[in-house]
């Protein structure tokens, strides 16, 4: 049996989308008790339904007013202007949507009509308004500010689309970002989502590395502590072809383009192609200064010297006792020799191999096994780093490159491998390495390392998805979560150069365009929104608006989120804390929630609190 409705007024205008109330009574009551349950009056925000034969039209109020029925604007008996027996009530309404055979939709079939009855919306309605749907998978994150509704949000259409979480410091943003993959493990699908999907959290304040962080044990939980200062304990696994990618290294290096980062990919071309080992390296090397010896004049004469010092920094000296002091070199000749009881030898003639007996007697086999013997004892980024120096004396010996170009670059080679030695793990393969659910946290992490680590593990896990997945057959998951994800997604960040910024820039807008086929997600949050790159933004699906105050993040939000309506928007700047407002492909209407705080499980972002800390007593002066 139909209830009976609570009629609060009529349609008495009509404008487009906006419609006009003439309230019955000049009654402002925030609630009503209707039949046993506490529903919203005509108040800004709240929702009203408009009768139009079988069909329920859904509006929200955006604003109200009084209108006098008996005095105009030039009455002159003023004292009875706005009295009580003078004025109505009116309530302008913005169309949602329509509620029809139990389904609520949004479309524009209907409209009010003047003479339309107003009513208030029942909590079965509101229920389908939420999208609250028994078969479908829900989780809930608090609820409706006004009316007290908890807010179901699909499972599917949240964590199969792009997420963007966003507020100012202290609007509640973390605790949105946690409290939302928080009652995704504690759904009924907790098992098979450890099993069949991987969670990567990119965390750059360190406020999800707690035990118990995201409700996941460390038997399905990885926290990677990158620690540049430190020696860091659990290293980050990365494969060589990434992390020796000429792009990456050119980053890393803050190479130039004009003749730097040419020098790089040349040489990291060069590793790849030989896939040296200590053997094959050391040939390699140890022709090159063969190479520089019997090639005359059109080797710089430096070259010979610039090898030796390299090599010293390797080997024993001892060996390049001949090479330093027994080896001259002949302008007139264009070739090099040795003296021998205090006679000239010329031993090296230009494009002639130099024979063995001057070979042993130069030491030059015994340097280069001596160098196979330390290439195989040096890490991964020593051996690149060995590549590389020997790769400057090849290509600038023949002037190809010009090698004073080349040496400011190696100096920020040193020290970004140093950083890298501490908290990267070059491996051949990342299978096996990470779990269910991994925490990368960068609090630690220098600037290079900072940068370089979100753009390497972001690329390398999102390739690895497409590897592992079929075309058009989903069998596992991959969900990238990025905090303050300005940090990395910075579209004016004035501080790098052009080509890190292209490069980074490319690898997220792939990933945002791209991604949902091959079940790869990504999920941003930032308290500066008008800080990410707009391309990046607008690709989102599914947002989570916390209080912003600033104008260009407000304008950004506007200009790239087209399921949010201007009243909506207009609150934006005054939400309280934990307020927030949910609009995208996930719900059919923006939805203000409150969201649950969690006591116990939850990020390390709560505010210091001044003066506890210092009225603290614990013994100290």
């Amino acid at each position: 049996m139909n209830r009976v409705v609570k009629k609060l007024g009529v349609i008495v205008g009509v404008d487009g989308d906006i419609s006009q109330v003439g309230m019955y009574h000049l009654s402002n009551d925030a609630e009503y008790l209707w039949h046993g349950d506490v529903l919203q009056g005509a108040k800004i925000g709240a929702y009203l339904t408009i009768l139009q034969n079988n069909v329920k039209i859904i509006a929200s109020v955006v604003t109200e007013k009084v209108a006098d029925q008996k005095n105009t604007i030039r009455s002159t008996e003023f004292d009875n202007r706005f009295s009580k027996n003078s004025i109505n009530r009116i309530v302008h309404l913005k169309t949602k949507g329509v509620i029809e055979n139990g389904e609520f939709q949004v479309t524009s079939q209907y409209v009010p009509m003047i003479g339309n009855e107003v009513c208030i919306t029942s909590k079965k309605d509101l229920e389908l308004i939420y999208g609250i749907n028994k078969s479908e998978p829900t989780i809930s994150i608090g609820k409706s500010i006004l009316e007290g509704q908890v807010v179901p949000l699909s499972i599917n259409k949240i964590f199969a689309s792009h997420i963007g979480v966003f507020g100012n410091t202290g609007s509640g943003k973390s605790n949105t970002l946690h409290k939302l993959f928080l009652e995704l493990f504690r759904s009924d699908y907790r098992e098979k989502i450890l099993e069949l999907s991987k969670f990567y959290v990119i965390d750059f304040n360190g406020e999800y590395t707690k035990d118990d962080s995201f409700g996941i044990t460390d038997i399905n939980k990885k926290v990677f502590e990158i620690n540049t200062k430190n020696q860091t304990t659990t290293k980050l696994p990365i494969t060589s072809d990434y992390l020796f990618d000429s792009d990456i290294l050119s980053i890393l290096f803050g190479a130039t383009s004009a003749t730097q980062v040419p020098f790089l990919r040349k040489s990291l071309n060069i590793w790849k192609e030989r896939k040296f080992n200590g053997e094959s390296i050391a040939h390699f090397v140890v022709g090159t200064l063969k190479r520089i010896l019997t090639t005359g004049n059109s080797a710089s004469l430096d070259s010979k010297d610039n090898w030796i010092s390299i090599s010293e920094r390797y080997i024993d000296n001892d060996l390049f006792d001949v090479l330093k002091s027994n080896l001259y070199y002949n302008y007139n000749t264009e070739s090099y020799y040795t003296v021998v009881n205090g006679a000239n030898k010329y031993i090296i003639n230009p494009n002639t191999a130099i024979p063995d007996s001057e070979i042993k007697y130069l030491k030059i086999d015994e340097i280069e096994k001596a160098l196979k013997e330390k290439f195989n004892l040096l890490s991964e980024f020593d051996k690149l780093k060995f590549h590389l120096e020997f790769q400057k004396v090849h290509q600038s010996a023949w002037k190809s490159t010009n090698i004073e170009h080349i040496n400011p670059l190696f100096h920020r080679i040193e020290n970004a491998l140093n950083s890298l030695k501490k908290v990267v793990e070059v491996k051949e393969s990342i299978d096996g390495d990470f779990s269910s659910l991994n925490i990368i946290n960068l609090v630690h992490a220098n600037q290079e390392i900072t940068r370089l680590i979100p753009m390497l593990i972001s690329k390398m896990v999102y390739d690895k998805q497409k590897e592992d997945i079929k075309r058009d057959d989903v069998t596992c998951t991959c969900h990238l979560i990025i905090d303050e994800a300005h940090n990395i997604l910075n579209a004016q960040n004035h501080s790098v150069g052009d080509t890190w910024q292209d490069y980074r820039l490319n690898i997220f807008e792939e990933i945002i365009k791209e991604g949902r086929k091959f079940g790869f997600y990504l999920t941003l949050s930032s308290q500066r929104p008008a800080d990410i790159s707009p391309t990046i933004l607008s690709q989102v699906h599914n947002y989570f608006i916390h209080r912003l105050v600033n104008d260009n993040d407000l304008r950004m939000l506007i200009n790239t989120m087209p399921t949010l309506d201007k009243v909506s928007f207009n609150k934006i700047p005054s939400l309280g804390k934990g307020e927030v407002i949910i609009t995208g492909n996930a719900i059919q209407v923006p939805v203000f929630v409150k969201v649950d705080k969690e006591e116990v499980i939850r990020p390390n972002s709560d505010d210091v609190i001044l003066t506890k800390l210092w009225s603290r007593n614990d013994g100290k002066n």
